[in-house]
């Protein structure tokens, strides 16, 4: 998994180029004027070749159910994945968060630490994400080990 600032429509030419396999977006349309419409990015990564997925996060989103449990999956799967936001921290939040789910909240800070984000401020969010296990049911928790081989892998692009 690797995170990035915002992406135009011609850089995912360049992102499949660099061996990505999917693109997760995680900024909401209209966040700023500046930035392409999630049908546009779409429309621009499928047509260089990458699978596509929109979850957007507000500030007050991140370490939801819903988004987590997306993250989850999207981060679980095959190929090599780059989540964008506005600047890379949200997206490697919503990682820290979803690989919070499996991997102790120590582990992940150092690895968001050696990828450069110094985001020791989240530790209770993702200790919560860690006993998530214990205080949810088991029928809307995710499969525990879906980010484990994520987890050794931030990189910020």
């Amino acid at each position: 998994m690797s995170v990035s600032g915002w992406l135009n429509a011609t850089d995912f030419e360049g992102v499949r180029a660099l061996g990505f396999d999917k693109v997760v977006n995680f900024r909401p349309d209209n966040e700023a004027r500046s930035q392409i419409a999630s049908a546009e990015a779409q429309a621009a990564a499928e047509g260089a070749g990458l699978q596509y997925v929109h979850i957007p996060v507000t500030k007050h989103d991140l370490f939801t159910d819903d988004v987590v449990a997306k993250a989850v999956v999207e981060f679980g799967g095959d190929g090599r994945v780059l989540g964008y936001c506005a600047s890379g921290q949200r997206a490697a939040i919503v990682w820290a968060a979803a690989t919070a789910r499996s991997v102790p909240a120590d582990e992940v800070l150092s690895l968001l630490h050696d990828a450069g984000f110094d985001l020791g401020f989240i530790r209770d969010d993702l200790e919560a994400q860690s006993d998530r296990a214990r205080w949810s049911s088991n029928a809307d928790a995710p499969a525990a080990d879906a980010t484990e081989d994520s987890a050794a892998s931030l990189v910020a692009a």
